[in-house]
């Protein structure tokens, strides 16, 4: 298992994150999955001893059992606090009332005592705003994750699901009023969905490498293996109830033809492929893997162990390769020449 620095910050998380979004279950999560207390005891179990010390979850998922459980399986397994790092987030409805949703002071104070509650930790060290609210502006959010950094209840401040003019926006904000910076952005990123390559990746290399945490890596459990262009339905596969995250299938399944053929020439599974793309890719931090069953997660593990050549790497980017919108073939014709330039330059320096 490998660790990268989370952004620019100097705190360093594991290449694989194991994500308890499948924890719970309920109304609106049994989809997702409903692993109860004992079962993600060893589920966590398993993943800290491969290496992982990052785990992610949030307020929202299973209504606040995710991070109930998340908590009591660390004390059931006697793991010491500073031993892993924990994510949550707020933003998403946690109750009736119209102030219990959003990235308002208000919400974001109430949402951070009912975590560390439900976790039952004194603090938490990476805490993201779960999505863009329009009705509260970026400072106001800001200045409330500024102050329970220096209250010591969040270590790190993190966003999710925004764009990237949203976050440059923020950064901006930060620098003017000396508010916290953003360390990471959690975004979905997958061989069958690289529209994160357009706009926000570039963002993150311009500022200070900010992290990138990956979620749904095998889109929702397309690439997961149990999917081909011939069995495009798979008997307890959550993409068959839930379609989710949207996937260009035509473009899917010449992926998914292709990992086919290489992960049978590595004697790999094809989930492993996906998930190892994702780890070759220097955006990365890391790539959260969401398990219920113990095969699931022994499967994922594999992944950190798998080598592409660089031939192997231009295929797989050849065939998921997004097409190209505008601006960005404007910028990348109308940039050619100053480009080479630039690699004429650092070549004689070399």
């Amino acid at each position: 298992m490998h660790y990268n620095q989370l952004g620019p910050s100097g705190l360093f998380v594991s290449e694989l994150c194991f994500g308890t979004m499948t924890f719970g279950g309920g109304e609106n999560f049994d989809i997702v999955g409903k692993v109860q207390q004992e079962e993600a005891d060893t589920l966590l179990a398993r993943a800290l001893e491969a290496g992982i010390n990052f785990i992610d979850t949030a307020d929202i998922y299973s209504e606040g059992n995710s991070e109930r459980i998340t908590g009591q399986a660390l004390r059931n397994l006697g793991i010491k606090r500073e031993e892993v790092v924990v994510a949550t987030k707020v933003f998403g409805v946690m109750g009736s009332s119209p102030n219990q949703k959003g990235s308002s002071r208000n919400h974001i104070m109430d949402g951070v005592q009912n975590s560390l509650e439900r976790l039952q930790m004194d603090h938490i060290d990476l805490y993201q705003l779960h999505g863009f609210d329009p009705a509260t502006s970026i400072e106001e959010s800001l200045q409330a994750l500024t102050d329970l950094v220096r209250q010591g209840l969040v270590r790190y401040i993190g966003v999710s699901n925004w764009a990237a003019w949203q976050i440059a926006q923020a950064i901006g904000i930060s620098n003017q009023h000396r508010l916290e910076k953003f360390v990471s952005t959690q975004a979905y990123y997958t061989l069958a969905g690289r529209e994160l390559e357009r706009e926000i990746i570039p963002m993150l290399h311009s500022h200070n490498d900010m992290g990138l945490l990956v979620w749904s890596p095998l889109a929702g459990g397309l690439l997961s293996g149990k999917f081909t262009r011939d069995q495009q339905n798979s008997e307890g596969s959550r993409r068959n109830d839930f379609d989710f995250p949207p996937v260009d299938k035509v473009r899917a399944y010449d992926i998914i033809d292709n990992l086919i053929e290489m992960a049978n020439q590595k004697e790999a599974s094809v989930a492993q492929l996906a998930l190892a793309w994702l780890l070759h890719q220097r955006a990365v931090t890391s790539v959260i893997i969401g398990t219920k069953k113990m095969h699931q997660l022994e499967d994922n593990l594999g992944a950190i162990d798998i080598v592409f050549s660089e031939e192997e790497l231009q295929t797989l980017d050849k065939i998921s390769q997004i097409p190209s919108e505008y601006p960005g073939w404007m910028i990348d014709m109308w940039s050619q020449a100053r480009i080479e330039q630039l690699q004429q330059v650092r070549h004689t320096r070399s």
